[in-house]
């Protein structure tokens, strides 16, 4: 259990970064973070921060001195900046990245826990994603295996015919059937390091061009039974992988049940709600987990919380939402709107 004034360290600067470093401070323990030179917002809420490259080991080995226990805010921190960190600093542990950074290994991770993924096939060269539309057909999903998010680094094909002069990209591809769904949910969960496991609510989500734009709670009853096998199943990942701190899952629900998409072995988007919305929010909990602490309770707050994703031109709608009595925000104090940029979010208690 680490006593408070301790230092844990934060692989990646980014807004998830940022809102673990306010939870830590209101938990005693001070926060530098680590990454190369960019957008670090992060750092204006941290008591310090190392602005290098992930190769740089000599700059990884100060910054790990400098910490009693080390953590990540996005799991596309390189592996081999992570093996310059002592594993028994490190919560989770490295295999929570091995695992979720490739998507190929993800989906066969789950299967080997018995979960269902969409059919999915591994692409390396053209004639990869010819057998691959010939045995899985359209439409389908061509992903990069690794660093795609927010829909970036996928290609929808509606017929065999769209994959023709397709240049693929010159990295591993996945070509995942496609899956038709009435609902996505997450399964997001916090677990300690004595193994203790909580579950927060699991919020019903809605993309628009691949992006998250709202998550609410709780989800529609029709939806409770998928949840409750999620439920399972997240659970089973994250003993499996001995993970501590917040594990996030999402599905996509069907007639044949809850289909795995994806895994973040962090805090997560579809989680922001629970700064305002729940009893312990997953920033709070995973800082608990990470420093040894017990976990806190995740219980609602309200009867239903919305968080909407305030995303590229939103920024200009921050006065119309400051005037909300009850509207909470949240800006990343990122210096440039672009498109499918996520410059902060506004959670919403009803009831």
């Amino acid at each position: 259990m680490l006593k408070p004034g301790a230092t844990i360290g934060i692989l990646g600067g980014g807004q998830l970064g940022r809102m673990m470093a306010v939870a830590a401070a209101q938990l005693g323990y001070r926060c530098i973070g680590y990454a190369p030179e960019g957008d670090n917002v992060a750092a204006e809420v941290s008591a310090d921060f190392f602005t290098n490259r992930w190769d740089d080991t000599a700059a990884l080995a100060a910054f790990a001195k400098s910490c009693d226990a080390v953590t990540w805010e996005f799991e596309n921190v390189p592996l081999a900046a992570v093996e310059a960190i002592p594993a028994a600093m490190l919560a989770p542990a490295k295999i929570a990245l091995e695992k979720a950074q490739d998507r190929f290994y993800e989906k066969n991770f789950i299967r080997d826990l018995g979960g269902k993924t969409a059919a999915f096939a591994r692409v390396d060269s053209p004639f990869d994603l010819e057998s691959a539309l010939d045995r899985l057909g359209a439409p389908g999903i061509l992903k990069t295996r690794r660093d795609g998010y927010d829909g970036k680094g996928q290609w929808r094909l509606s017929s065999a015919r769209d994959a023709d002069g397709l240049r693929l990209p010159e990295q591993q591809l996945i070509y995942e059937e496609f899956i038709e769904f009435s609902a996505e949910f997450s399964v997001i969960l916090v677990r300690g390091r004595d193994g203790d496991t909580k579950f927060w609510d699991s919020p019903l989500n809605v993309h628009e061009g691949g992006i998250l734009r709202t998550s609410t709670v709780p989800a529609p009853a029709d939806l409770s039974g998928q949840i409750k096998q999620a439920r399972k199943l997240a659970s089973e990942a994250a003993d499996a992988l001995n993970h501590v701190g917040v594990l996030t899952c999402e599905f996509f629900a069907t007639g044949a049940g809850p289909i795995f998409n994806e895994m973040a072995p962090r805090v997560h988007n579809s989680g922001h709600w629970t700064i305002e919305g729940a009893v312990t929010s997953q920033f709070e909990n995973h800082i608990r987990a990470v420093a040894g602490l017990p976990l806190g309770d995740t219980s609602l707050r309200a009867p239903r919380v919305t968080m909407e994703n305030l995303i590229g031109d939103d920024i200009k709608r921050i006065d119309t939402i400051r005037a909300e009595p009850a509207a909470h925000l949240h800006l990343y104090g990122k210096n440039r709107a672009a498109e499918g940029r996520k410059m902060g979010h506004v959670t919403r208690l009803e009831g």
